[in-house]
């Protein structure tokens, strides 16, 4: 997406984007990080929270979720956080029936500051505490483990592998995203590779991709990665889709061929 200042243009983008994806076959339907909200400043998406359980943006994601039988992945909603002025920026996950099945609050706060290009997530959202994953079964297919994550979470490998915590390494990581267009440059696809690669799983990352009307360029560049490393599907800029398989039989084989998540010490 290239998400706008107006929640009601994005969500009726999201609307055409969901049908669109969920006619082509797909079960599992992620969106990227402030996919209904890119505000002309940080105040904006406190002007736009919600509840926790309640509001025109949840209503809208679970509706969608239950109208095309998908589980769907709204990432990024700000919802409301114990301080007035700021916001805790949530991805949800709605099942088929548009029951919410996960909530997971971004934890790592994007700063990044180079000449006039300056942001700080840290003055409107208020970070996560927990890591957040959930089982996903479509029909007829096989149980998948879902880490999820956003955007500048991704720098942080210890994340990632605090979802093994329970014994079981995720088979699939999302990361929502609205990377700059200058650390895009740098290090999206390179770290994007790289948790793929040492988690031995598939990583979906939905991201907003192009220059927004509030003046800031996002380096887009969705991707489905597999655990070897390679890019299944990727749509470098604007609007789209970027559709694959997440092959829970390569994920099998990857992992006796290279056993690394076995061999892991500290």
């Amino acid at each position: 997406m290239v998400s706008t200042p107006r929640v009601d243009d994005n969500l009726r983008a999201a609307e055409a984007s969901i049908a669109q994806a969920a006619a082509a076959g797909a079960k599992l339907v992620a969106l990227p990080e402030y996919f209904c909200l890119m505000g002309h400043g940080d105040e904006d998406k406190v002007a736009a929270r919600e509840a926790d359980g309640r509001g025109p943006i949840q209503d809208f994601l679970a509706a969608q979720a239950r109208r095309h039988g998908v589980w769907l992945v709204g990432g990024t909603v700000p919802l409301v956080a114990p301080q007035p002025d700021r916001v805790k920026n949530s991805v949800l996950v709605y099942g088929p029936d548009g029951a919410r099945v996960a909530r997971y609050d971004k934890i790592h706060l994007f700063a990044f500051s180079r000449g006039e290009e300056s942001y700080d997530e840290a003055r409107t959202i208020t970070p996560g505490e927990r890591v957040t994953s959930f089982e996903f079964a479509p029909p007829g297919g096989p149980r998948l483990k879902v880490g999820l994550s956003v955007c500048y979470d991704l720098r942080f490998p210890e994340l990632y592998r605090a979802f093994a915590a329970d014994g079981k390494a995720p088979d699939l990581i999302l990361v929502p995203a609205a990377f700059t267009a200058t650390t895009g440059r740098a290090h999206w696809e390179t770290l994007l590779r790289a948790r793929a690669i040492e988690n031995l799983c598939y990583v979906l990352a939905p991201a907003q991709g192009g220059q927004h009307e509030n003046g800031r360029a996002t380096f887009g560049h969705t991707m489905l990665i597999d655990p070897w490393g390679s890019v299944v599907a990727s749509l470098a800029a604007g609007p789209g889709l970027v559709i694959g398989d997440v092959d829970t039989q390569l994920i099998a084989q990857m992992r006796t061929d290279l056993p690394a998540l076995k061999h892991r010490v500290l």
